[in-house]
């Protein structure tokens, strides 16, 4: 094992370049358990991030223990948060792990704040809560915690299946606060799942995860997302999911087709022109330049195929796009609340 920059406050000579900007730098680790991956310890100054202004999202406010993720999914939108620590949003990101070790004890003393009006918070909107970094450092329990402790709603969107591990926790303290669980499934096809999500738990994993929450009587959400054109959004993929994800006990399915952020599509090409070479010219013309999204008839033409399938599986569903937006902010949060969030928020870190 490698320890470094013992003190906080050290720059750690050996660390990556960028890494000098995570204030509160404690000390860079490897460890033969955790192979390929570094944990880069950090006490944070602050755990509630606002998400400022009109936003798409149905969410205001967020909490992130991690930046990077071993899940390593090549389509995953946070990769380009990565290069504001002149870290690659490649490899870098799968491997270069930030750890807030204090965020717990951080976030305690922020929801205890006169100004905090209890709103709702969102768990695994930036980087994985459970990605494997969660065995290691615990950091769930403290969060889980602290939030019903002062009466505060959450959500836990995740891929990973150590979320089974807190399901105990979680259950009892419903009696104290309003808690969702969605987990993330994009890809049902175990091959495809090795080839493009190489750190996450196989789907039967994740869907055991969502079994073993409904029935501690959890209405489980399934992200059915990205849908990968060519890829996953055939008529017999996209039924098989829904059969599966039925047979699991959701209560409800989200579904999406795939972005491709400026930080992700380099690395997404890299990996269809290795793997599915026949494809580069198709995602051109789907993802041309600099657009993010599928076109709009791509998007439409999946809504036509999902609904039939949903309403044949008598599962609740609505495409991403169709989630309710937050529009504003919220005024009763005091300055001092949100100012101390939004030195984080442009990267939700």
């Amino acid at each position: 094992m490698r320890w470094n920059g013992q003190r906080i406050g050290d720059v750690d000579a050996s660390a990556l370049p960028g890494l000098d900007r995570l204030d509160g730098l404690v000390r860079t680790v490897t460890t033969p358990e955790f192979a390929g991956l570094t944990f880069h310890e950090v006490a944070a100054k602050s755990a509630l991030n606002h998400v400022p202004g009109p936003s798409s999202m149905p969410f205001d406010w967020t909490v992130n223990p991690y930046r990077g993720c071993s899940h390593a999914c090549v389509y995953c939108f946070a990769r380009g948060t990565h290069e504001y620590l002149e870290l690659d949003a490649g490899r870098d990101f799968d491997s270069q792990i930030v750890v807030k070790v204090n965020i717990a004890d951080v976030l305690r003393r922020e929801l205890a704040k006169p100004g905090w009006q209890r709103e709702h918070v969102a768990l695994g909107t930036n980087t994985d809560p459970y990605q494997r970094a969660e065995g290691r450092y615990r950091l769930m329990p403290g969060i889980i915690d602290a939030l019903a402790d002062s009466g505060t709603p959450f959500s836990v969107l995740t891929k990973g299946t150590l979320l089974r591990r807190d399901l105990p926790q979680l259950a009892a303290r419903r009696a104290d606060v309003d808690i969702s669980l969605a987990m993330s499934i994009a890809v049902h096809d175990d091959a495809l799942q090795r080839a493009i999500e190489p750190g996450t738990p196989t789907a039967r994993a994740r869907l055991d995860t969502v079994r073993a929450a409904a029935d501690l009587g959890f209405r489980v959400q399934v992200f059915l997302m990205p849908i990968i054109p060519h890829l996953s959004d055939s008529v017999e993929a996209l039924d098989e999911a829904l059969t599966r994800i039925r047979a699991a006990g959701a209560h409800r399915v989200v579904y999406g087709s795939m972005h491709l952020r400026p930080g992700v599509k380099p690395w997404f090409f890299q990996w269809l022109a290795r793997e599915r070479p026949d494809l580069v010219a198709a995602y051109r013309g789907l993802y041309p330049g600099a657009s993010v999204e599928a076109p709009k008839g791509y998007r439409t033409w999946l809504a036509q195929r999902m609904r039939p399938l949903l309403r044949a599986h008598s599962l609740a569903g609505s495409a991403e796009e169709d989630q309710p937006p937050r529009t504003r902010s919220h005024p009763k949060a005091t300055p001092r609340v949100v100012e101390t969030a939004r030195k984080t928020a442009p990267t939700l870190f």
